[in-house]
């Protein structure tokens, strides 16, 4: 985890801190309890109270550099830093009425603009330390743009500029940049989702998901991949971190499939991938999808409807990819015998109810908040059925802590994500950009998808889930937006690649999370990654050429023609990158069988999709006649 996932770089001894940081942590989540339950206040206290707490609690347990994660305690210096990054946020909440009311006609004080200065600079700090440089340097290179954009060499992005004072203040006491809306929806429910996904952990209601995965799917051809993939994604959907869900649950998963068969650089590959598309997966998208409801200015509950299809598109995906690499190496199932009993789960039927609470209650309308709130009361009642998952008072606590240690990263990506949302509203930015990438495509639909694709990844490598999304949808989606697409149709496309650039090389750090698991050569597990991730490349082009596919003025009848083309095409696309369909392809079977596939997903053109279709079937004809007659003629024997 430390190796490959900077948020859990913590310190390994903290001394007397430990009761500081237990104290801030759990008042914290108590905080959040609280809010839930009354109702938060408005959005720069709330957000204050919610970052202020998040960066102290950074200093004391994330240290500057790898070579003080040793010594013991906490030194004077991130002391200091910890409790000044308390009282620049803290001193938005002692100075509220005259910092939204006296400041629009007598402007701000000195002290303002000081303490604003300050708090940006903790921030990034504090950032570094526990998300790690490719987000700051994007936001350091955001401030520089706004203060610094009316430098003629910068052409078409050329902008009036903004002093050093003028910038930090609208960044600091505005609710358009740090306290915008990715720390508002962080400070509200993002937070009550990830002590949620602690309570499964801690109860072990988390390890009935893991048996019920493994129970529906081991027995399978490759089964333990398939169980694997099932598992990895139930989880990942609820832990917003594709590196620790790898980790998380590749520590036990990846093992088993190198054991059954699997080759180390596949093990890595397909705990990756799943884990990354948990992110994508309803209803909780890695809690990302809570800002996208925002952005997209629809509810909550209807947007995890829309998303249903394309994660059931990137999982169908993932699973090819296993299976035929399972038929390509002939490795089989898990013995019945070796599997979870089906009496268990009887007997802990109950362990689904907390996530049955949240999908019921999101779905008939209730705000992500009540859900989340009533998903903590029922994992928390359930605990105290059996002896097992039963918290202690002790317990609740721990838990209670460890609920904010796992949001403080969040936290801190979502507030210098907001720096850069910030800069890009208060410039143009957004606009100018897509601008640009439509005159380089020349107004080309397709290749400003392309172009917008690339950017995605690009800024997606090294970034959290929120944090990605928040960058990409300010920076990208515009681009997409111009040529009157469905809003949802373009967030979600730049949420797609955003994400996948976690198992997409050569900055994959899933990927190389899970080769560090299983021993195998990093950029060849990227690579494998990628293959095995191809859904999630076809799909976002075909939802966006085909919005039905995201439920949008759908009917049984317009759904049914692209999602099985999408279907068909991918077998064959993922069959072409696995080397293997009905039998192992010829280099001249497997360039038209993705051809074919290709043909298939191909948007609005019913002809083309089923010349696709029927290359797909010809290429499948031929290598099932070859496969009976080679399994009929008995094979030669060896003296």
């Amino acid at each position: 985890m430390e190796k490959y996932d900077k948020e859990s770089n913590n310190r390994y001894d903290l001394g007397k801190w430990i009761w500081v940081v237990a104290i801030l942590g759990i008042s914290l989540t108590s905080f959040h309890l609280y809010t839930a339950f009354v109702g938060s206040y408005g959005a720069l206290i709330q957000g204050a109270i919610h970052l202020g707490s998040a960066l102290a609690l950074i200093y004391i347990l994330y240290p500057i550099n790898k070579r003080a994660k040793g010594k013991a305690g906490v030194p004077w210096y991130d002391a200091l830093l910890s409790i000044a990054a308390l009282f620049s946020c803290f001193y938005i909440v002692w100075h509220y009425e005259r910092l939204v009311t006296d400041t629009v006609l007598f402007g701000f004080e000195p002290l303002d603009i000081i303490v604003s200065f300050l708090a940006i600079v903790l921030l990034l700090e504090a950032t570094r330390r526990a998300v790690g440089m490719p987000i700051v340097i994007i936001a350091i290179a955001a401030l520089l743009y706004g203060v610094y954009g009316n430098m003629a060499w910068l052409g078409v992005f050329s902008h009036s500029g903004f002093s050093w004072s003028n910038m930090t203040t609208q960044l600091m006491y505005s609710t358009e940049a740090i306290f915008g809306t990715p720390i508002q929806i962080s400070s509200t429910f993002i937070y009550l989702f990830l002590f949620f996904g602690v309570l499964l952990v801690r109860t072990n209601i988390g390890q009935f998901f893991n048996d019920m995965a493994f129970r529906l799917t081991g027995r399978y051809t490759g089964g333990t991949a398939k169980a694997a993939v099932a598992a990895s994604g139930l989880q990942g959907m609820v832990t917003g971190s594709s590196v620790a869900n790898t980790v998380g649950s590749g520590s036990f998963t990846i093992p088993m499939m190198k054991r059954s068969g699997f080759r180390p650089e596949f093990s890595g590959a397909a705990e990756a991938t799943a884990s990354t598309g948990g992110q994508l997966m309803p209803p909780i998208m890695g809690a990302a999808a809570f800002i996208m409801a925002e952005y997209v200015g629809i509810p909550y509950n209807e947007l995890i409807v829309y998303a249903i299809i394309p994660a059931i598109l990137y999982f169908l995906g993932v699973f090819l990819g296993t299976h035929f690499e399972a038929r390509k190496h002939g490795i089989l199932g898990v013995p019945k015998s070796e599997l979870p009993p089906v009496s268990s789960f009887a007997k802990r039927l109950d362990m689904i109810l907390p996530l049955v609470t949240i999908i019921g209650l999101l779905l008939i309308g209730y705000t992500p908040t009540y859900a989340a709130l009533w998903g903590i009361g029922a994992a928390f009642a359930i605990s105290f059925l059996r002896s097992d998952t039963r918290l202690s008072l002790l317990g609740i606590l721990q838990a209670m802590e460890q609920g904010a240690r796992v949001a403080l990263p969040v936290i801190a990506a979502c507030a210098s994500a907001g720096i850069i949302v910030g800069i890009v509203v208060f410039t143009g930015l957004g606009g100018t950009l897509a601008n640009g990438i439509i005159q380089i495509a020349g107004g080309n639909f397709f290749l400003v998808l392309f172009l917008t694709m690339l950017a995605c990844i690009l800024l997606g490598m090294g970034l959290p889930t929120t944090a990605n999304y928040v960058v990409t949808a300010s920076v990208a989606a515009p681009a997409i937006l111009a040529f009157d697409v469905p809003p949802i149709a373009a967030h979600m496309f730049v949420f797609y690649f955003g994400i996948v650039a976690d198992i997409t090389p050569p900055v994959c750090l899933a990927a190389y999370a899970g080769a560090g698991i299983a021993r195998a050569n990093p950029m060849r597990t990227g690579v494998m990654a990628f293959k095995v991730a191809i859904a999630a490349f076809i799909v976002p082009y075909v939802f966006v050429a085909n919005p039905v596919l995201l439920l949008q003025d759908w009917t049984f009848a317009t759904l049914i023609g692209p999602l099985l083309t999408a279907i068909i095409g991918m077998v064959a696309i993922s069959a072409t990158l696995m080397n293997y369909f009905i039998d192992k392809p010829s280099i001249i079977e497997r360039f038209f069988l993705f051809a074919g596939g290709i043909m298939s997903v191909y948007p609005n053109d019913i002809f083309i999709s089923l010349g696709g279709i029927a290359i797909i079937v010809v290429i499948g004809l031929i290598q099932y006649f070859r496969k009976k007659k080679q399994d009929q003629d008995p094979s030669p024997t060896t003296a």
